[in-house]
């Protein structure tokens, strides 16, 4: 696995200040002249710690430098390795499915800029295409990596990386790889993008960062934009353990709906997110009577969303919501868009592995209508055996994906 984030880019650094309760959100100086002041912004990254050039870091948008840091992170957390004397895994075999739900947001901003300045054109780079598609960060990757099985950039908002790893995880499943790097990544808390958001309504105006991103709190006023880039490894059972590997969980369901309701409110009855969360709990075996379940929730601090999935989740579980563990990790990280469902699976893995359910903080004043245990304020030991993490994004986009810790 491997992170990039406004908590901590490597995993170590990045799960502990979860389970610690560390806010990643911040003033941000670019954004002093407009209404929404604060984001989480990724801090202290040096891409040429990841292997990446000058020359290639001067090219890139952030959002592929993110991407190619958390995939090397990944990979050699992995040890998988196409080439050389080392070699372990058929090139062929090995895929990318690595995802940004808006891509190279600062380049398109810089390069239109110029064009509204000479609407002939002539200042345009010409690396304005090839650095600002979406799909551009999973082509970097698997150059970087010589994977030449299946690549695929999905965009689906906020759900992007859930359907990356649920799509990557029936890949493997199915025979198409024999392992695949997959996540999201994203760059897009730049004034335009604050504006945007800002002007739909959608962000919090809270003036105290610390106290901004409030995940089924009654005082919420909106999500937070946040930045970075999270990678797993997705690896068949036999290939892992004939070379080997650390396997630091299994993955065992994924659930992908769409709720065709509307382009950014969720459907309200919670059915269409409850149904993805139910195909996934079907896949991977959920009994209620043996499994200790927890949710890692998609939890934006929208009023809308809080509510809805709150009811999703009733409407999944029945009764059994109530006995469930859910907590928010965007209370921390703020929202990662593209990457946020890979950085949520990444906590739901390392939460099943240790033990350790990581809280929602600044959980001071619950909303009566989002009453279930959504883990307030500190980290709560538990013995689970089923993690799920659900991602619901923009256009009614819906996964699920789950995760068992491994016996072997």
């Amino acid at each position: 696995m491997g992170i990039i984030s406004s908590v901590g880019n490597d995993i170590p650094t990045y799960w502990k200040n979860l389970i610690d309760g560390v806010c990643g959100i911040d003033y941000v100086e670019d954004f002093k002249d407009m209404p929404v002041t604060i984001a989480g912004k990724v801090k202290d990254f040096d891409p040429e710690l990841y292997g990446m050039d000058k020359a290639f870091i001067r090219k890139q948008d952030k959002f592929t430098q993110f991407a190619m840091a958390a995939a090397y992170q990944a990979m050699e957390a992995a040890g998988l390795h196409t080439e050389g004397e080392n070699q372990n895994i058929d090139p062929f075999r090995l895929g990318v499915y690595v995802g940004s739900g808006i891509g190279g947001f600062e380049i398109q901003y810089r390069e239109t800029a110029k064009m509204v300045e000479d609407p002939t054109g002539k200042w345009i780079s010409p690396l304005f295409i090839p650095t600002m598609i979406s799909n551009i960060a999973a082509g970097h990757v698997a150059i970087k990596h010589q994977a030449k099985g299946p690549c695929l950039d999905i965009v689906t908002a906020c759900a992007t990386s859930s359907h990356c790893l649920g799509e990557a995880f029936r890949a493997v499943r199915h025979g198409y790889a024999d392992a695949i790097i997959a996540g999201g990544s994203e760059h897009a808390s730049i004034p335009i993008g604050v504006a945007g958001f800002a002007n739909a309504k959608a962000l919090s105006r809270a003036t105290d960062p610390k106290y901004a991103s409030l995940p089924f709190n009654l005082n919420r006023q909106g999500f937070v934009m946040g930045d970075g880039a999270a990678v797993l490894i997705l690896e068949s059972l036999d290939h892992a353990l004939e070379r080997g590997a650390t396997i630091y969980g299994e993955m065992v369901g994924y659930g992908n709906t769409c709720d065709a309701y509307h382009a950014t409110a969720p459907r309200p009855d919670g059915s269409t997110q409850a149904r993805a969360i139910t195909l996934a709990l079907e896949e991977a075996g959920f009994d209620p009577d043996k499994d200790n379940l927890y949710i890692n929730a998609h939890g934006t601090g929208t009023h809308l969303n809080d509510i809805a999935e709150t009811v999703a989740y009733k409407v999944a579980l029945g009764d059994y919501a109530y006995k469930a563990h859910i907590s928010s990790i965007k209370s921390m990280t703020g929202h990662m868009f593209g990457a946020a469902g890979a950085a949520e699976a990444i906590a739901t893995v390392l939460a099943l592995k240790d033990g350790i359910i990581p809280p929602t903080i600044n959980l001071d004043t619950p909303d009566p209508e989002c009453d279930l245990d959504y883990t307030p304020n500190v980290a709560v030991k538990s013995d689970i055996t089923l993690g799920i993490s659900d991602s619901l994004g923009f256009g009614g986009h819906d996964a699920c994906v789950a995760f068992r810790k491994y016996k072997g």
